[in-house]
């Protein structure tokens, strides 16, 4: 599911464009076993603080209830690092606020990944560049050694394995997954 097309074809992969502001069920979607949400944007793509919590918890809230409904039991959840529905940082409080509701969702097994900064081509997922993120990805290049795991950036695709290999591996219950863990693992 996503806002725009896939850029990836292939046979075993059936993309469904939505509107995440209007999700209620999963048109054309029979059965879900494991949901991957990864969905989140910025307050300056957004716009404003409320069309950022419409993307960063609205939306994610809507498909995970929505995956729930259509029979998911595993849910895996892209967070942000410093994730806390107490936090006086606005990004920080929305992705603890997203983190707490999808909790109450009642999932058997619910993975929440909290990275760092990420490290990939914006460009490539039409967002415009910005000049002193790539120099702060330089400077942790650079320093790496010194810079503790859970603060180094790291890049989506290594997210991704991580979360997809801590869903396969979970127990019941819910699992928040530090940065540094999702850089260690396979």
């Amino acid at each position: 599911m996503g806002r725009r097309a896939a850029p990836v074809q292939h046979r075993k992969l059936t993309h469904h464009l939505v509107d995440f502001g209007s999700l209620a069920t999963l048109d054309g979607i029979d059965h879900v076993d494991d949901v991957f949400i990864a969905l989140g944007t910025t307050i300056k793509v957004a716009g404003s603080q409320a069309a950022f919590r419409a993307v960063d918890f609205d939306a994610v809230l809507a498909v995970a209830r929505c995956a729930k409904q259509a029979g998911a039991t595993r849910l895996g959840v892209v967070s942000a690092m410093g994730a806390n529905p107490h936090s006086p940082v606005f990004y920080n409080r929305v992705k603890g606020d997203m983190e707490a509701a999808v909790a109450k969702l009642g999932y058997q097994t619910l993975v929440l990944a909290r990275p760092s900064m990420l490290d990939g081509n914006r460009e490539a997922l039409a967002q415009t560049a910005r000049p002193a993120e790539k120099w702060g990805l330089a400077a942790m290049a650079l320093l790496k050694p010194l810079i503790p795991a859970n603060y180094q950036a790291i890049s989506a695709s290594q997210v991704a394995r991580a979360l997809l290999s801590a869903l396969n591996d979970a127990g019941a219950g819910t699992h928040v997954l530090l940065s540094g863990q999702l850089q260690s693992m396979p």
